[in-house]
């Protein structure tokens, strides 16, 4: 290893300004001399100072000023300190100093991590963080909690009594809930702010628009997150926002390699390569997988080529999974290869178990993926695998690509990911950023109060939705649904063709109270009356989406095992089950919501099902077990803890925050003493306490 010819090229490429190729150089020759175990000379120090590296500092052989720096780029990032990077510094001191600012930058830099050091800095009172989805509301959740707790209440259940100092994390569904409750916003977050845009997300774009627009009116300030966003076009959310593009400030170097041009479309050339990379070894690999179908291929690989391992953790959780959720089902034969699966579907305690997994040692080597693990979770592997270059139905943009292969490589872990492609990869492009008001949102807005972001014309149709809706409800009415944002679809048209639907054939939803019936049986008209006129986007048949809203009222009292064997025999597959339960407990539900508040209106101001929607938006489980299980508590246990008289879960009073008071006052061993629970239900208790415990402080020694 010739150490000094290579610190003397990277002189070289810094002194005609090719910092990304001398910062690459210098990462690969850190990863030579982490494999080697040689302490870094005072020169490779050098060359991290200069390439703005600033945590990779190895004091030991440091110079005095290399100390220095070190030591004035550390900060408090919540009981304990860290050193950051010349940009992350760079970004904070702006925050800190109170801009507004878009941050772009790679997946390995480090957005997130700053938002820990303002909290700490600052102290603000309210923090609001927007997050895609619930993996990684939770991941968030339990890195703040771990430091903050003290001082904060950290809030991501509706229905969580507020603290003195707040930090709210929920995704953009659950911001309406909290808008009346949320005076003043010291700091509004949005993570992977790019799914704004229609282009990026467009069943989800409308909602987080809304979302933004409200929360924005009651913030100070602003930061939001985005990976491999090269220009932000104008438009009305970031207008008064600063936009910092950091593309290429790069804190891993990423191997890129192309298998697929040697095997040329060969099938069977490519499962064999697959194979060979995801053996069993001391490599961590994730797989994209691109579609549900791929991953089904992939597996039948798996099983076909690997064999089973015998892992304490392994086997144990693949035992726990045949005998609670389906004993034929094929995640635990992968699991008993040590493979994980994850999507955006299953389970969340499922998904956070498998991440966990992920990272020991003795845990999964490897876990195939849809595109939930980029938009998820910040997890990321030595090893990034791209299997299909496809989301779904459509082929890979590159945006997308970038945000996979980004996830290869972490700080201090791995300083080189290797990324495989065993599928071409999409044309090389500059992302463009563009966010714009969806016309079917238009009707949710204020004429007045959003006026400095609309056009004429779109003032126009907000006047003339307003004019035809208040004829049909009611100006008041109309005001206050709009006021307190009653309503959750953001798709005026919808909203307007339910109320003319309830104004011109009141008689046909006579039947609407029988949704307050403990018989499942009695649900059947309305339910398919309200999926009929919401046509599309269940992602399965009306009669699914029915079966499993009747099958999960009794979540509750049966066994879950028992739940998947009774939707099975209605052509219903556990994949397709975990869909459909999630389908109805948050789009049917809304819909429900929403139904009900203009039924009360235009029909029959005695009929109320909000106490249904509330239940079919928690599953049919009482409300703390259903938001334990975003926590990492699976109902299946909390019903043995249930059982055991520890907490009963049926008492109204028994919120979230009263159950976690419980479990705290318990302690892990109390819990642990329940004799029904079996091996891997006592790694589950305590990997759901360590969420709900704080870190102990850091001496600077401890850092």
């Amino acid at each position: 290893m010739e150490i000094f010819e290579t610190c003397q090229e990277i002189n070289g490429l810094l002194s005609v300004q090719n910092e990304l190729a001398a910062r690459n150089l210098l990462i690969q020759l850190l990863a030579d001399l982490d494999r080697a175990k040689t302490p870094y000379p005072q020169l490779v120090n050098h060359m991290i100072r200069a390439t703005g590296l600033f945590p990779y500092l190895q004091l030991d052989s440091a110079s005095w000023d290399q100390k220095y720096v070190h030591h004035a780029f550390e900060v408090d990032v919540g009981r304990r300190l860290a050193t950051l990077h010349r940009e992350q510094s760079s970004v904070l001191a702006r925050l800190l100093n109170g801009e507004n600012i878009a941050v772009s930058a790679p997946t390995s830099f480090g957005k997130s991590f700053i938002i820990d050091a303002f909290v700490a800095a600052k102290h603000p009172d309210t923090v609001v963080i927007i997050v895609p989805t619930i993996a990684l509301m939770d991941e968030t959740r339990r890195r703040l909690f771990k430091k903050f707790a003290e001082h904060y209440t950290i809030i991501t259940a509706p229905d969580t009594r507020l603290g003195p100092k707040n930090i709210f994390i929920f995704p953009q569904e659950r911001a309406f809930g909290y808008l009346t409750s949320l005076r003043k916003i010291d700091l509004l977050v949005v993570d992977e702010f790019y799914k704004a845009s229609q282009e990026h997300d467009p069943e989800r774009a409308s909602t987080l628009i809304k979302a933004i627009l409200k929360l924005s009116k009651k913030a100070s300030q602003r930061y939001y997150l985005a990976p491999n966003i090269k220009k932000l076009n104008d438009n009305a959310f970031t207008r008064d926002m600063e936009f910092i593009e950091l593309l290429n400030f790069n804190t891993v170097y990423l191997n890129i390699q192309e298998p697929y041009k040697e095997f040329k479309g060969d099938a069977a050339k490519k499962g064999a390569k697959l194979i060979e990379l995801i053996s069993p070894g001391d490599q961590k690999s994730l797989v994209y997988a691109g579609t549900y179908s791929e991953i089904r291929k992939i597996a039948d690989l798996v099983i076909k080529n690997l064999p089973r391992v015998d892992r304490i953790y392994t086997t144990a959780f693949a035992k726990w999974l045949r005998e609670n959720y389906e004993h034929d089902w094929l995640l635990a034969d992968l699991v008993e290869r040590a493979v994980g699966v994850h999507n955006g579907s299953m389970h969340r305690c499922l998904s956070q178990l498998q991440i966990k997994l992920f990272e020991y040692e003795d845990g999964f080597d490897s876990i195939v993926s849809t595109s939930s693990i980029i938009e998820g979770v910040n997890t990321s592997a030595q090893n990034v695998i791209v299997w299909r270059s496809k989301v779904g139905s459509t082929n890979l943009k590159d945006f997308t690509y970038k945000n996979i292969i980004g996830r290869g490589g972490r700080m201090f872990k791995y300083f080189v990911g290797n990324i495989f492609l065993l599928d071409a990869p999409p044309k090389s492009e500059d992302a463009q950023l563009e966010i714009s008001f969806p016309d079917k949102m238009l009707g949710t807005l204020d004429e007045d109060d959003d006026a400095d972001q609309l056009t004429d014309n779109q003032i126009e149709r907000i006047v003339a939705y307003r004019t035809q809706m208040s004829d049909i409800i009611g100006e008041e009415q109309f005001v206050r649904l709009k006021k307190e944002n009653v309503l959750q679809d953001s798709d005026a048209n919808f909203l307007l063709s339910l109320a003319k639907n309830m104004k011109d054939a009141p008689d046909e939803w006579k039947g609407f109270g029988y949704l307050n019936s403990s018989n499942p049986a009695q649900w059947d008209t309305m339910l398919y009356k309200v999926l009929k006129l919401k046509a599309g986007g269940w992602d399965s048949s009306w009669s699914n989406v029915v079966n499993v809203t009747k099958a999960i009222a009794h979540n509750w009292r049966d066994d879950l095992s028992h739940i998947i064997s009774l939707v099975r025999q209605s052509g219903i597959s556990i994949e397709d089950f975990f869909k459909l339960e999630r389908t109805v407990t948050f789009k049917l539900s809304a819909l429900l919501g929403d139904v009900n508040e203009l039924h009360k209106i235009i029909v029959n101001p005695s009929v109320d099902i909000s106490g249904f929607v509330g239940r079919m938006s928690r599953a049919f489980l009482p409300s703390a077990v259903y938001h334990l299980e975003e926590y990492g508590l699976p109902r299946m246990i909390s019903k043995k803890i249930h059982a055991a008289g520890l907490i009963n879960f049926e008492d109204p009073e028994m919120d979230l925050i009263r159950t976690l008071e419980r479990f705290k006052s318990l302690g892990t061993n109390a819990v642990l003493g329940i004799r029904s629970l079996g091996p891997f239900d006592r790694y589950v208790v305590r990997f759901f306490f360590d969420g709900i415990t704080p870190d102990e402080p850091q001496t600077p020694e401890d850092a």
